[in-house]
């Protein structure tokens, strides 16, 4: 019974892909909620991620209804629109592990560093600030911020590069007036997650993920 219950939630979880494709993210928050909860949630975050992305999402340790969906895919939808008028910026529709909508910010690393570097440019720091801007506006949005490397040197040498390139990101995000309440996840990833898709360039870049805590999906519960 456990077995067919994995697999029909895979099922649905593969279905809801493929028909979410064009949706908004107030759509697909609805769809989201409406198919599965926490447990299919999880399944679709790991589908969607394939060892890419991060596991982002607030214990909420309850199933999350279509109608909260909605209400954050709609936040959503207003937080990706503004991030995406940096300069710079690449915005991408992501899940939660809640199954929920949630935003994922890159910057390439020529965009946020030099080469061999962990120095935020003046360029790079005028970029954040108007991300900041976003971060401040709710602070009932969640923060995850991991750095990313190339396979040049050592595993070692490239760990240390992503995670303090991440670290240099959200200190000067917490500059800008950004709530440290608000980061609950710097880290750096290695090889593991490096993207044969992209250059050694692109693999070089910091992402940031902009995802609802307790407290919105609370407050989007009480809404319903």
């Amino acid at each position: 019974m456990k077995q067919m219950k994995i697999t029909a939630l895979l099922l649905a979880a593969a279905l809801m892909l493929g028909s979410c494709g064009t949706m908004n993210y107030t759509a697909k928050g609805g769809a989201i909620g409406a198919g599965s909860g926490t447990a299919a949630g999880a399944i679709i975050g790991g589908l969607i991620g394939k060892g890419k992305g991060a596991a982002i999402g607030a214990a909420v340790g309850a199933a999350v209804g279509a109608g909260t969906g909605v209400i954050i895919g709609r936040k959503m939808d207003q937080k990706a629109a503004k991030a995406a008028e940096i300069e710079g910026a690449q915005v991408e529709q992501v899940t939660d592990t809640n199954g929920l909508p949630a935003v994922k910010v890159s910057f390439a690393d020529g965009i946020l560093f030099d080469f061999n570097s962990t120095t935020l440019s003046n360029e790079s720091k005028a970029r954040l600030r108007e991300l900041a801007e976003i971060l401040r506006d709710d602070t009932t949005t969640d923060i995850a911020i991991i750095g990313h490397t190339d396979k040049a040197g050592t595993y070692e040498v490239n760990m240390k590069f992503s995670k303090n390139r991440a670290y240099a990101v959200e200190n000067y995000l917490q500059d800008c007036g950004v709530s440290p309440a608000q980061f609950k996840q710097v880290t750096g990833v290695g090889y593991n997650e490096y993207d044969e898709s992209l250059t050694a360039a692109e693999n070089r870049r910091v992402d940031i993920y902009m995802y609802a805590s307790e407290e919105m999906i609370q407050q989007a519960e009480a809404q319903n």
